[in-house]
């Protein structure tokens, strides 16, 4: 038998049972993505012995004033605004789906970081943001001495 902790009313089964494409509704992204006119910024969040870096797709920016990137309180927040270029208006527009306009996020970082040493990167459609982590969660090595 199985250790799964008791369940009276066996509310997770039942749910998934009863609406299998009953949407998520405090899933962040469902909320984000059927709420709100600003697309979702995809990022990826990874972390290293020193550092938490932040990887964001963000296709379009044309310089750097068109983003802002601050670090608060343990988050990382994104906006900035897309500018499109060059549009025709003597062309029939079929479809229209590249995004333009404003966009924002706010990604909660794992750890504590020290957002004085942060650095930026654009290339390709990619924001990759690097933060230092705080000296207080890095820690340090204690040798042990043997007798």
């Amino acid at each position: 038998m199985p250790l799964v902790p008791y369940d009276p009313f066996n509310i997770a089964r039942c749910a998934s049972d009863w609406f299998p494409s009953f949407p998520r509704l405090f899933d962040d992204d469902w909320f984000d993505s059927h709420f709100t006119n600003m697309p979702r910024v995809r990022c990826d969040v990874r972390e290293t012995q020193n550092e938490v870096i932040v990887t964001a797709e963000i296709p379009g920016l044309e310089k750097k004033e068109d983003v802002n990137i601050t670090v608060h309180d343990n988050h990382l927040h994104l906006s900035g605004k897309i500018e499109r270029m060059g549009e025709q208006k003597d062309e029939n527009v079929h479809r229209m789906e590249r995004y333009y306009g404003q966009f924002s996020r706010t990604v909660p970082l794992p750890t504590a970081v020290d957002d004085t040493g942060a650095k930026a990167s654009y290339k390709n459609g990619i924001l990759e943001v690097r933060i230092p982590k705080s000296q207080k969660q890095i820690g340090r090595q204690i040798d042990v001495n043997f007798h």
